[in-house]
């Protein structure tokens, strides 16, 4: 015996089918994705995770997220503009690591403030490395003191 509501919803359904609404639907007439593996209890993570491309390393405790960072911080200065931006960035990373240092949680795992001379140092050799080797143009050749004479090939 169905409910007022249930037949309600089934009315919907049919006309929404009469009107075509659900023809075309993507993923129409392919198997269902992941039927045939096991049942896993976080898929609908996964899931999330994927089609919104959220990075894997957020679920990561917070110090292996700081020595992640630590670790990719010459890539990361690498493309910084000026020597007081390096310094800003390190001091930054810096003070998430003191303050995690302070009250740690997590899985225990070493994790040391960057050394901002270090890290100046090591951006300044990339800039070197990377930097263009630019060549100046000759300088001008003296003019004579007599002006040049201009051949052209119907005066010869």
């Amino acid at each position: 015996m169905t409910t007022a509501w249930e037949a309600a919803v089934e009315a919907q359904i049919r006309s929404a089918q009469e009107r075509g609404e659900f023809d075309n639907l993507p993923g129409a007439g392919k198997p269902i994705p992941g039927r045939d593996t096991p049942y896993d209890e976080g898929w609908w993570i996964r899931s999330f995770m994927e089609r919104e491309q959220i990075p894997s390393d957020l679920l990561l405790p917070t110090p292996l997220q700081l020595r992640r960072r630590i670790e990719q911080l010459p890539a990361e200065l690498r493309d910084l503009p000026t020597e007081d931006a390096v310094r800003s960035y390190v001091a930054a990373l810096n003070t998430e690591v003191v303050a995690w240092l302070r009250t740690p949680t997590g899985p225990r795992v070493v994790v040391r403030p960057v050394n901002v001379e270090d890290a100046v140092r090591g951006w300044r050799a990339d800039r070197e490395r990377a930097a263009p080797v630019v060549t100046t143009p000759e300088p001008p050749r003296a003019a004579s003191a007599r002006p040049r004479r201009r051949w052209r090939w119907w005066r010869r």
